[in-house]
């Protein structure tokens, strides 16, 4: 029977990373993004040259309409199966001061990561709990652990999830479903392109930023067999940041 993952934010950066690696792992994945299609064609090209199978699943993670609508044309077409790993990955930063943070920086910002975690996850779970098993990854950041100058909107969301990740984690140990968080520092990905890299490894004791290849291998193992007894952990995958 197949495995199916479903990765919000795939198309690009860690998202991708994680989709090729649970790929490798022998999951069917569910490659989610929102309107980079080229970029998801290339992260779907990807993980068929690693010998795997996807299938693009476009939507807006802060739309439940959207969700709904394209979670219930793969149930409808898979009625025997089931979706038994979700990594909430999707999320967008909009930096600036908070005494000058538009609304719009704000809502957006939050949005994109709260909303994406209760829409998404609750569509999902029920599957997870009829078949008595699951894996729940949710990407968060160290913003969110420490906070960050300049990313108030960012470190509330990333928070948030946080809390959420420890509640559900406690929720659904029963169910042999384990929820965790992965906080990654900085890593080199379109997110941190527009950052001074110098600077940055400045503030890192590894002195270097971290790939999404590595962040992906954490992942992979909270989604394996051997992970079955860690749930509502936060895990920084930092350089030594913290």
């Amino acid at each position: 029977m197949k495995r199916y993952a479903l990765i919000t934010g795939a198309s690009r950066g860690i998202g991708r990373a994680i989709a090729i690696e649970l790929a490798k792992d022998g999951c069917s994945i569910l490659l989610n993004y929102k309107s980079n299609h080229a970029a998801a064609q290339e992260a779907k090209r990807l993980i068929e040259e690693a010998g795997g199978e996807a299938e693009l699943m476009p939507f807006d993670v802060s739309q439940p309409d959207a969700i709904n609508a394209a979670l219930d044309a793969w149930f409808t077409a898979h009625p025997d199966d089931y979706i038994d790993v979700l990594v909430n990955n999707a999320g967008i930063r909009r930096d600036g001061l908070f005494v000058f943070m538009s609304e719009a920086d704000w809502h957006e910002v939050m949005s994109s990561s709260t909303e994406g975690f209760f829409y998404v996850t609750q569509r999902v779970l029920p599957g997870m709990l009829y078949a008595h098993k699951g894996r729940i990854v949710n990407i968060v950041s160290i913003s969110g652990v420490y906070g960050m100058s300049g990313q108030a909107n960012y470190s509330a969301a990333k928070a948030a999830i946080i809390g959420a990740t420890k509640a559900l984690g406690k929720e659904m140990a029963p169910r042999n479903i384990t929820v965790n968080a992965v906080a990654p520092g900085y890593i080199a990905t379109d997110m941190t392109a527009d950052l001074d890299e110098a600077e940055l490894k400045k503030t890192i004791p590894a002195g270097r930023l971290g790939t999404p290849e590595e962040v992906a291998h954490l992942v992979s193992f909270l989604c394996s067999d051997e992970a079955s007894y860690i749930t509502g952990q936060v895990i920084s995958i930092a350089g030594g940041i913290g």
